[in-house]
C-alpha cells in the first residue's frame, strides 16, 4: 500500500479496528457483567465494571438534566468526525504520527457516537483506583481518543516541521 490512497486505507483501517475493538469490548461487558457490577482484575488498582455514561468523556455533564444534552453531544461528535475525516483525507502519503493520532480519534469518536445515537448513553468499563481514589470509568473508544490526542500534542511539541525549501 503505497501512495496517498494506500495510506488513506491504512488510516481508515486503524479507525475501523478501534471501532471494532470498542464495539466488541462493550458487547462483552454488557452481556457478561450486570449494570453497576464488576470484576476485580488487580486488587486495589483495576477492575472491569459495567456503567453507563449519559454525559461526555469521563462522565462530564452526566448529571445534567438538560433535555438537549444528548443532541448536543451527538452534534459535537459529528462535527468532530467531519473535521478529523477531512484532515485524514488530506494527510500526506506517508504514515505519520499525526495520521495515526487522527485515525485513533476517528475510531474512538465513531465508537462513542454509535452508543450515543442508538442508546443515548455510552458503556464504560475500565476502572482504575487506588484506595478511595478512582479515575472515572472509561472505554476503548475513550482510550483511543486520549492516545490519539496525545500523539497530536507530541507531534506539535517535539517534531520539527521539514525545512522550507528556499526558492532561487
Amino acid at each position: 500500500m503505497t501512495g496517498r490512497h494506500g495510506m488513506r486505507r491504512v488510516h481508515f483501517l486503524i479507525a475501523l479496528s478501534v471501532l471494532s475493538l470498542d464495539r466488541l469490548t462493550k458487547w462483552v461487558v454488557a452481556t457478561n457483567i450486570s449494570l453497576h457490577d464488576g470484576k476485580q482484575v488487580i486488587p486495589g488498582f483495576f477492575r472491569i465494571t459495567h456503567v453507563e455514561n449519559r454525559g461526555a468523556a469521563f462522565g462530564l455533564f452526566a448529571d445534567s438534566p438538560a433535555p438537549w444534552k444528548i443532541a448536543m453531544l451527538v452534534l459535537f461528535s459529528i462535527a468532530a468526525l467531519v473535521v478529523v475525516s477531512a484532515l485524514l483525507w488530506r494527510s500526506s502519503h506517508t504514515l505519520t504520527t499525526t495520521g495515526i493520532g487522527l485515525s485513533l480519534i476517528l475510531g474512538g469518536a465513531l465508537g462513542n457516537l454509535w452508543d450515543r445515537v442508538l442508546n443515548g448513553r455510552v458503556i464504560d468499563f475500565l476502572l482504575f483506583h487506588i484506595g478511595p481514589y478512582q479515575w472515572p470509568a472509561f472505554n476503548v473508544a475513550d482510550s483511543a481518543i486520549v492516545v490519539g490526542a496525545g500523539l497530536l500534542v507530541f507531534e506539535i511539541i517535539f517534531v520539527k516541521p521539514p525545512a522550507l525549501e528556499k526558492s532561487s
